[in-house]
């Protein structure tokens, strides 16, 4: 059985982003997921059957570490031989792509989902877009995993079309509507939820899943929330994911709303995000930049509208006023605007709701996913035995 090498920077997304794919890879391929700390990765390999090997690779820039990761995957290929490498996130991406041509490795495949520089300038920008251009070159193919961000990928010239790729309508695993279902919450559940975090029962919930920074809208979010909730004051914003101050922090005046505000709630990471979006009325989803967001995928298979950027992914998988709202990007009072008209218009709110979940289902279902993936990977082999 020929070998792929799939490889993250960090397991959290192998845990997240790649849910259940490696395991159903497995049956098709010997599968090896590569990703940096050891317990954390091994823990993984152990739940979803796969072999792991571990590289200390780190989303900052670390020139010297990043040489010897280098190395060490060098290496590691070169022992292995596998047919396919298939990096995600971009550290990952220049290292694999690297690695993977010295070590001959015949067919090397990196997914864009999301491009962070775009919130960067000056000499950063300079060096981030040459890393970007030189993980491209070094790929034999890309997988941008929305339209949208293949279009940003053409106009940054950072590859040629022939070599990009959207797979099926987007996405990098789809979605499992059978598990994000609101049907497996019942009435008493959410009553339990609610009182746990002190919410009362007839407060209008907005919620946010996800890193709890600068670029994906925050500062707007909790500024809008508080001049909502000054207004209505039975609303609630439930914040569900990890602050990272250290990498893109917040303003400190948010900071300390965030902290202090009695109608903001914050429950720090989660493993399962399903019970949060069972008790709450809308996503709120301000951010600057996506690749193709899971958690608007989630949000609206939970029969939640959403309220989302005008950017890649986002609005693509959101219709305007069908499964929800599309605002202005970093527009904090259309932001305000659409938090209230969800609020208020529960016409409106009962429509979306009533689209959101089937639309979920007839795009973008993860077992319709893994079978492009599979068929592409099968091809790719056929045509690699074929030269």
């Amino acid at each position: 059985m020929e070998k792929i090498v799939r490889i993250t920077t960090i397991p959290l997304s192998l845990e997240k982003l790649l849910e259940g794919q490696l395991s159903f890879m497995n049956n098709h391929f010997e599968v090896i997921a590569v990703s940096a700390e050891k317990d954390r990765l091994e823990k993984y390999g152990h739940d979803n059957g796969v072999r792991t090997f571990p590289v200390d690779l780190t989303r900052a820039i670390t020139p010297v570490q990043d040489l010897k990761s280098l190395f060490k995957l060098y290496q590691y290929l070169k022992k292995e031989k596998p047919l396919i490498v298939h990096t995600h996130t971009p550290k990952a991406g220049i290292i694999g792509m690297m690695a993977g041509k010295l070590a001959g490795v015949p067919i090397r495949l990196h997914t864009v989902a999301g491009l962070p520089l775009l919130e960067t300038e000056g000499a950063k920008r300079k060096l981030l877009d040459l890393v970007e251009k030189l993980t491209y070159s070094l790929a034999t193919r890309v997988y941008p995993n929305s339209f949208k961000l293949k279009e940003i990928v053409l106009d940054l010239g950072y590859a040629k079309e022939s070599k990009l790729k959207v797979l099926g309508d987007g996405s990098s695993n789809g979605i499992d509507t059978e598990y994000f279902d609101p049907k497996r919450f019942k009435d008493e559940d959410r009553l339990k939820l609610k009182s746990e975090l002190d919410i009362p029962e007839d407060h209008f919930v907005y919620i946010f899943v996800g890193r709890l920074v600068k670029e994906k809208g925050i500062n707007e979010l909790v500024k809008s929330f508080v001049q909502v909730n000054q207004e209505y004051s039975k609303t609630t914003l439930l914040l569900v994911g990890p602050f990272e101050q250290e990498l893109d922090p917040l303003e400190d005046e948010v900071y300390e709303l965030i902290k202090s505000h009695p109608k903001i709630i914050t429950t720090g990471y989660q493993t399962d995000v399903r019970p949060y979006f069972a008790i709450s009325d809308v996503l709120t989803f301000p951010s600057y930049r996506e690749g193709f967001p899971n958690v608007v995928m989630q949000a609206n298979a939970m029969n939640l509208p959403v309220i989302v950027s005008d950017i890649n992914g986002c609005n693509e998988i959101v219709s305007h006023k069908e499964n929800g709202l599309i605002i202005a990007v970093k527009d904090q009072v259309a932001l305000y605007n659409a938090m209230k008209k969800l609020c208020l218009d529960a016409n409106l709110r009962v429509k979306m709701t009533e689209n959101a979940r089937a639309l979920i289902q007839s795009k973008y279902e993860r077992k319709q996913f893994w079978k492009i993936l599979l068929k592409e990977y099968k091809e790719l082999e056929a045509q690699y035995k074929h030269d």
